[in-house]
């Protein structure tokens, strides 16, 4: 019974440090939420029916979990982001953990951007690779780490990075990554999941963007299409590779057929939703000038829907996100060690969905409290 005893001086620690976590607070009626991944605006609205199929799975899908529905999801995923085949799993983290720990082995050479996801983090630790932590965007890092003796003489090398950074907002040059790649014979791996649906024609992401194609294409379901789950594409290889190596795949119960369907028919909503990306994009450059000149830091470089509002100070973060709760806007403070220490910050996340009106309101709020800061 003392064995977990210690877990209370912990968590005393990090609430001394201003670091505790907690769950969402109960939100006053007409509170805007400004932290949300649903940029398009299509997570709030109601599911649509897939009649005739089951609800669950029932198995994972090398056993009986496989279903018609997820083949049918997988083949138009795959059409969608311009690559041969597709492969869903559970979550953006499991794709991420998923891919790295199947392709990359202790003879493997990696090199990963300093600001990646924490499930591109852990899928390179679960690889056992030597991986090689380059700054963040900086493509003549990854040219440098590519041409190290260690790069030459591993098996194989690969670069991952993500598309559009969700604690910053800013994107890497993809097409000098990918040339790089080429020049130095290693493997692109792009994890779109904040970009995916947000940029690019008919929303299909940044790679589509540049016009560049990934060697492995990592997508979530549950940001700007607004469902559920994740999926990796490429060639029919790395599927084929992924079904039988990918842990968090093989071990994991199949999404739900029902779901599968009904992502099919959201994806289509998504690919026609270029007047959501334009108003988003609008929205986007209202709230972003009102608050540069208000004073507020922004991260260098960041652009879209994800606004980094810099504080730096844990305790100063948190009493800004109190302050704009007390308006009408909720931005929970982002804090270590989600971001590196001494960069926390404010995550505002704009959506499609806003009104007029609610920018009106956002834009005033947070000058004033910019303002004041």
């Amino acid at each position: 019974m003392t064995a977990l005893a210690y877990l209370k001086d912990e968590l005393d620690r990090l609430a001394r440090a201003d670091l505790l976590r907690s769950r969402q607070p109960s939100l006053p009626p007409g509170t805007l939420v400004l932290c949300s991944n649903d940029y398009l605006g299509f997570a709030s609205q109601p599911l649509d029916a897939a009649p005739g199929d089951a609800s669950g799975a029932g198995a994972s899908r090398l056993i009986s979990g496989s279903h018609p529905a997820h083949e049918l999801l997988e083949a138009d995923l795959a059409r969608w982001v311009g690559l041969e085949s597709a492969l869903l799993f559970s979550s953006g983290y499991a794709a991420n953990v998923g891919v790295l720990s199947a392709l990359c082995s202790r003879e493997d050479f990696v090199v990963s951007d300093a600001l990646n996801h924490a499930s591109i983090i852990d899928g390179c630790r679960l690889s056992r690779a030597h991986v090689h932590i380059a700054a963040h965007r900086d493509c003549s890092a990854v040219a440098h780490a590519l041409a190290l003796a260690e790069s030459r003489a591993a098996r194989r090398r690969f670069v991952v990075t993500e598309a559009y950074f969700s604690m910053d907002g800013d994107s890497p040059d993809l097409a000098k990554l990918r040339a790089i790649c080429d020049a130095h014979d290693a493997a692109l791996i792009v994890d779109e999941a904040h970009s995916l649906g947000v940029f690019g024609p008919a929303g299909g992401g940044l790679a589509r963007a540049a016009g560049i194609v990934p060697d492995v294409f990592v997508g979530t379901l549950g940001k700007a299409v607004g469902m559920q789950g994740a999926f990796v594409a490429g060639t029919a290889n790395l599927r084929a590779w992924l079904w039988n190596r990918a842990r968090s795949f093989v071990f994991s119960t199949a999404p739900s057929p029902a779901m599968s369907t009904a992502i099919i028919d959201r994806i289509a909503r998504v690919e026609a939703a270029d007047r959501e990306r334009e108003h988003l994009s609008e929205i986007c450059a209202r709230v972003r000038a009102v608050l540069t000149a208000s004073g507020a830091q922004l991260a260098d470089g960041s652009h879209g829907p994800i606004l980094p509002w810099l504080v730096g100070n844990s305790t100063a973060a948190l009493e800004l996100s109190r302050q704009l709760l007390e308006r009408g806007l909720y931005v929970p403070a982002i804090r270590p060690p989600t971001v590196p220490a001494n960069s926390a910050r404010l995550r505002i996340t704009l959506q499609a969905s806003l009104s007029a009106s609610d920018v009106d309101r956002i834009a005033d709020v947070v000058a004033t409290v910019a303002r004041a800061h």
